[in-house]
């Protein structure tokens, strides 16, 4: 992705001191003064609650300030919401298309809705057919549909009747890499003729290539303009430490511990720093860290946002100090994967999948939507019966002991998989008793959680009200209720912000170094380099398996000589789809 420089044309959007609240709690949106232009695309970012989709619904005409103003292509919100509807696109955060109608019959509904005369339909239907390359899929249900397709379907609905604004509330939330280029090449094509875009994200990659970015957080607009003026903010205060022996996990723990230190991620071998201003970066303390080699680091959009945010969330995990320790009593590993296979009917979703992953290692399945990823991972959980191949978890077969193996690990689903309807108290109180716990021990469990993931001011709230961070807080606490010794994390933090992904990675780290052992699915690339090892998976089958700097050598060329892991994860399935 890479941003345009031209000039902004006309506002299409104006807010005017808006302030928006929702009964008794802090405003969602406090005094927010903002333009949105035609021609160019506005990322709106920040942390779960900050006031995105608040933002947006107030630009659709749906929903009114409390107080100031929305004018919205020269008409105000209150006095012209029907104007406003009909000339923009809206596509809302959840997939809001009807799963039980196929790609065409959707299409023909919302061209309904949208009022499309009949004689223009066939000929707008091909041209987004032709846009989206759903061109080969009308007759395939939505709700079968790869997250990338629903989303490209999604877009298509929005723009039946072309639109002179687009509003997009997080459009990239579940894709992949290579779906999110596809989405965001078709966007930019919108601006091209003049179309002004609002695009909501979590992914600051994406943020990074708009021409202007709006920051908010707590309901408050924390900076308004390009992004290349807030990555400025953190320029040579960025480093990269080379070279480290022993494990890297405990190393950043006890770096996000120093006073100097605003953030830090793992970049596969190496850790990469976020300093204060003026500080310079750790110096080796002792002989053990003679072989650490620091350079400083192009500053991202990502670095800026968390030190605008006044830093992560350190490298201590509570959860972590609690956790029971695994020692290794031999070299078995402990989930293994030998030709795991599952065909449905005439359809292979997964072929040949085999990897062997030890004690205490992040394991990472990565691929495009529809790859084969879920279906691997839910036949290691005990959920899917193999077709054929064999699958063991902590020693367990899973054809005849996936009872017993359950057991003995953590899961947490995709979607959000907990009870809406119960509350956040009742649902720790459902799955203590589902992992076996009673008495004292069950009490002292959920107490426990409750605290380390401060559950307390909600805990009779309904799961289904939580906000998208606390949501994946309570898979999290349910999952590790019991402390198993395997952790299945299945897309953990899709579609939370950053500073809560970094506030999962500091609980997973830890449990990591106590022994528990990880398979983690993900399409956030920066969580990619969290893995000790990947495997690459794509229609059905392994096409890379390695570590996280393996797979960017393997994908480095003389036009990418340093690629990144989205970089490499895209080289690596191309290369895979030409030599098919």
């Amino acid at each position: 992705m890479t941003r345009r420089d031209e000039p902004s044309s006309a506002p299409f959007a104006r807010l005017t001191a808006v302030t928006k609240r929702f009964g008794r709690t802090p405003p969602a949106l406090d005094g927010i003064d903002a333009t949105m232009r035609g021609a160019e695309i506005t990322g709106l970012v920040g942390p779960d609650g900050a006031g995105k989709t608040t933002l947006i619904r107030l630009m659709t005409g749906l929903m009114l300030p409390d107080e100031g103003n929305v004018e919205v292509l020269g008409h105000d919100t209150r006095q012209h919401p029907a104007e406003i509807q009909t000339a923009i696109g809206y596509m809302p955060q959840r997939f809001g298309l009807y799963e039980d109608l196929s790609v065409q019959e959707n299409l023909d509904l919302y061209a309904d809705l949208r009022g499309l005369p009949t004689p223009e339909r066939a000929r707008t239907f091909a041209e987004l057919l032709e846009f989206t390359d759903l061109g080969r899929f009308t007759t395939r249900l939505a709700g079968r549909l790869s997250g990338g397709m629903k989303q490209k379907l999604g877009l298509a609905c929005a723009l039946l009747r072309k639109p002179q604004l687009l509003l997009l509330d997080e459009p990239g939330v579940g894709v992949d890499p290579i779906s999110r280029r596809d989405l965001w090449r078709m966007v930019r094509k919108l601006t091209e003729e003049g179309i002004g875009v609002v695009w909501s994200t979590a992914y600051l990659e994406e943020a990074e290539a708009c021409d202007h970015v709006l920051l908010l957080n707590r309901g408050r607009l924390m900076f308004s303009g390009p992004p290349r003026e807030m990555t400025a903010r953190v320029e040579d205060r960025v480093y990269r430490l080379t070279g480290i022996d022993g494990r890297r996990r405990d190393r950043l723990a006890r770096l996000l511990g120093e006073e100097g230190v605003i953030d830090g991620v793992i970049q596969g071998e190496a850790i990469r720093l976020v300093m204060k201003p003026g500080v310079p970066p750790p110096r080796p303390v002792n002989d053990e860290e003679a072989s650490v080699r620091t350079t400083a680091a192009p500053p991202r959009f990502e670095d800026a946002f968390v030190d605008m945010l006044g830093g992560g969330p350190g490298g201590r995990s509570r959860l972590a100090e609690t956790q029971r320790s695994f020692i290794a009593e031999d070299d078995k590993p402990v989930i293994e994967a030998h030709g795991l296979t599952k065909r449905f009917g005439d359809f292979t979703a997964a072929a040949d999948i085999t990897f062997d992953i030890a004690r205490g290692e992040i394991f990472g399945l990565l691929g495009p939507n529809g790859a084969g990823k879920s279906t691997t991972f839910k036949m290691l959980c005990g959920l899917l019966k193999p077709t054929a191949g064999d699958g063991r978890v902590a020693g367990f077969d899973l054809r005849r002991d996936a009872p017993a193996a359950r057991n003995r690990l953590g899961y947490m689903a995709q979607k959000f998989s907990l009870y809406g309807d119960l509350s956040v108290g009742q649902n720790l109180n459902f799955f203590a008793g589902v992992y076996g716990l009673s008495g004292a021990r069950k009490r002292e469990r959920i107490d426990l959680m409750t605290e380390i993931f401060e559950f307390r001011p909600v805990a009779d709230m309904s799961a289904k009200d939580l906000p998208l961070g606390l949501k994946q807080r309570l898979a999290l606490a349910c999952a590790v209720l019991h402390e198993p010794e395997v952790l299945f994390l299945d897309e953990p933090t899709s579609g939370v912000d950053p500073i809560t992904r970094r506030e999962f990675w500091t609980h997973i780290n830890g449990l990591v170094e106590k022994g528990v052992t990880v398979l983690v699915t993900t399409h956030f690339m920066d969580e990619a380099e969290y893995c000790d090892r990947i495997s690459l998976i794509y229609r059905g089958r392994s096409i890379a398996l390695g570590s996280p700097d393996e797979m960017k050598t393997r994908a480095a060329s003389e036009n990418l000589p340093d690629p990144s892991m989205e970089d490499a994860f895209i080289a690596l399935v191309q290369a895979s789809e030409e030599a098919a």
